[in-house]
């Protein structure tokens, strides 16, 4: 068993015998076969009791021929006599007990009908020819066989056909859906049974029909939702600069400072608005340029904090937008000096950049999800907007990050850009 479980492994054959198409084929073939072999038997016996009743008559017709010629002292019709060699010795028992029978035998390898009666002792018996009955039952039974694989073969075609048809259906709904799934909120099935109501709607497209209306509806609210980020940080935009302006007039002083802090943070978060209204409309366009990857990680590591530290193990050229990088790898590090613990290891290895801290690492929902806009543990300070912007940007850069816990203590986020051909 573990041979055939390997050998299925290998092959995949888990896969695609797990799949509905197979598993259909297999029911609508077992079941065929089993209504082949229950219609064949039926016939099978029906036919060979016929045939086996009609030679049995004959042969006891013969038989009352024979005995009435040997009462009457008569010669014998042909293919009968007393103890005829090759009469079945059961046969013959019978006869010799006082009861008449049949019996199917085989005379030269020839099918043969025996019918037996006792006469004085002896066994009087006659034979008719079987040849014919039994190359009957051989031929339908052949018969039987090929019109049960014919109609198994085309069964099977048939259903593949319709079933194949559903699955590619099923298939293309479960594609649509993860489409939906990572973001691609245009995705709709289009299931022509959907819009057409002359065409039958069946179970598959109400299915579809159920995904596109979700899929409708999330990308409304979605896009509502958007609108409405956008425009409340636009909103705000303009009372913030006037309140800024206004806080650089006040006098000196720690109530001052205090104003001047919270307007600064509330910008910040505006302007972090604005820039996440833009990435989730995908309004964001690039421009390319290539650049040293490690002079721009020490300029941007050195502009956030003196106290972080860049190494450098693989310089490399990389094709991207600087003003776009700055931004994922500015917020990175300004996170891991937020909401980490020094020290702050920056390091390149070729396209790949790490930042790293060794404070108590990401939480749990953040490594496995992904960072979630105001939603942050272990900290009071920032709204979790810092890295939702450093992976937007990211995505914007044809860029991949990920985020993980170090195992000896400390998060990582890990950023792979593309190397430069040039």
């Amino acid at each position: 068993m573990s041979a055939v479980r390997a050998a299925r492994k290998r092959f995949g054959l888990r896969r695609w015998t797990s799949s509905l198409t197979w598993k259909a084929l297999a029911f609508i073939t077992v079941m065929c076969c089993g209504l082949a072999a229950l219609l064949g038997a039926l016939v099978h016996v029906s036919v060979t009791n016929r045939t086996v009743s009609d030679a049995r008559s004959r042969a006891l017709g013969r038989l009352d021929e024979a005995v009435r010629a040997y009462e009457a002292g008569n010669r014998l019709p042909p293919s009968s006599g007393i103890d005829t060699p090759g009469l079945p010795k059961s046969l013959r028992e019978l006869a010799l007990s006082g009861r008449r029978g049949t019996m199917v035998g085989v005379v030269d390898e020839y099918p043969t009908m025996w019918a037996a009666a006792p006469a004085d002792g002896r066994a009087l018996a006659v034979q008719i020819d079987y040849a014919q009955g039994a190359a009957t039952i051989e031929n339908l039974d052949r018969a039987i066989l090929g019109s049960s694989a014919l109609a198994i073969g085309v069964t099977l075609i048939v259903g593949a056909l319709g079933v194949g048809g559903v699955t590619r259906r099923l298939r293309t709904t479960s594609q649509v859906a993860r489409r939906i799934s990572a973001g691609d909120l245009d995705a709709r099935v289009g299931d022509p049974r959907t819009t057409d109501p002359a065409r039958y709607r069946d179970e598959v497209a109400a299915v579809a029909a159920a995904l596109d209306t979700m899929a409708s509806t999330l990308q409304r609210k979605l896009l509502s939702e958007q609108r409405f980020t956008a425009d409340v940080a636009h909103e705000l935009r303009t009372p913030l600069t006037g309140l800024h302006a206004a806080a650089e007039l006040l006098p000196a002083g720690r109530p001052t400072e205090l104003v001047r802090d919270r307007v600064t943070a509330l910008r910040t978060l505006t302007e972090d608005l604005l820039e996440i209204s833009r990435l989730d409309a995908g309004s964001e366009r690039l421009d390319p340029d290539v650049i040293r990857l490690g002079a721009l990680v020490e300029r941007v590591a050195a502009n956030a904090s003196a106290d972080t530290v860049v190494r450098v193990v693989e310089d490399a050229c990389v094709e991207t937008d600087r003003r776009r990088l700055e931004r994922v790898l500015g917020n990175l590090v300004a996170n891991a000096h937020a909401h980490g613990a020094p020290p702050v290891v920056v390091t390149v290895e070729g396209a790949v950049v790490t930042v790293r801290d060794h404070g108590d690492g990401f939480p749990e929902y953040l490594v496995a999800d992904g960072p979630q806009r105001f939603r942050t543990e272990g900290s009071t300070k920032g709204h979790g907007l810092g890295l939702t912007i450093a992976v937007g940007q990211a995505e914007v850069l044809g860029a991949r990050l990920g985020f993980e816990n170090a195992a000896d203590g400390g998060a990582s986020a890990v950023l792979r850009l593309r190397v430069s051909e040039g």
